[in-house]
């Protein structure tokens, strides 16, 4: 599993992208992303890596037209509407995205560069659409034009998830997510997508499972469980134990990261 402080979940409304997804003729937001957040951006920071993953769900509809939505793991947050002009762009990356606290290799700094790389949660009141994830999130690498085995494997594993999850009387949400936080229900819904590439073709299929923090009594709350080698026999199983019982399972795991994006290990 790559090390990543936090991925920012780009909603496409489809299944496929360019094998380098800042070249998507929609791609604005992510190639404005890396341009601030990547190599000589203004916002670089090697210690702070934040993963920018297009996915299939579908935008929530904007009275202004269309636009791009967000999730962003693992701050369990959805972004209704992720602003599009370089300077709102710039006050969401440091109100929800920069890191809130530097690393000590950034002491040599000055204050300004300092104050340039670290998170200002005062800017958040720009952006009052902002809610929490409280849905159960299962991503599966179908980046076809990266990888033919994720291509191939992506669209068989979401329908055998959407099938288990249906089983143990799990909902599988498949409209936009709405503007504001759904109603609560025990179990808690769970959408089903999509990604593109996350490193690791030769872990085909891979699958992140991010189980939201307000499942206050499971067991990996606020935590993304990263699977390799996943095949549709091996999904019945890590819905049985991992979403609905809260274990890892051992032989498939790739990884994790909790809510303060602490890695996990076994």
């Amino acid at each position: 599993m790559p090390t990543y402080a936090e991925q920012i979940l780009i909603s496409t409304g489809r299944d496929d992208w360019s094998s380098k997804i800042e070249d998507e003729p929609e791609g604005e937001v992510v190639r404005e992303v890396k341009k601030l957040l990547g190599r000589g951006g203004k916002m670089s920071d090697p210690y702070h890596n934040v993963m920018i993953t297009n996915s299939s769900f579908a935008p929530t509809a904007s009275d202004t037209g269309p636009g791009s939505s967000a999730f962003l793991f693992p701050s369990f947050q959805y972004i209704p509407e992720i602003p599009t002009s370089t300077a709102k762009l710039e006050s969401f990356l440091r109100g929800f995205v920069l890191p809130k606290k530097l690393h000590s290799a950034h002491s040599v700094l000055s204050p300004d560069p300092q104050q340039n790389l670290i998170r200002q949660p005062e800017l958040q009141t720009q952006f009052p659409a902002v809610r929490p994830v409280d849905e159960i999130l299962v991503l599966i690498c179908g980046h076809g034009s990266r990888d033919s085995r994720c291509g191939t494997l992506g669209p068989l594993l979401r329908d055998e998830f959407c099938d288990q999850l249906a089983t143990h009387t799990i909902p599988v949400l498949s409209v936009p997510p709405p503007a504001s936080s759904p109603d609560l229900s025990t179990p808690p819904p769970a959408r089903v997508g999509l990604i593109s590439h996350i490193g690791g073709h030769k872990f085909a299929g891979n699958v992140i499972i991010y189980i939201p923090p307000s499942m206050k009594d499971h067991a990996l709350a606020g935590k993304g469980i990263w699977y390799g080698r996943v095949g549709p026999e091996h999904v019945e199983g890590i819905v049985r134990e991992t979403i609905v019982g809260g274990k890892v399972i051992q032989e498939l795991f790739r990884g994790g990261i909790g809510k303060g994006a602490e890695v996990m290990r076994l």
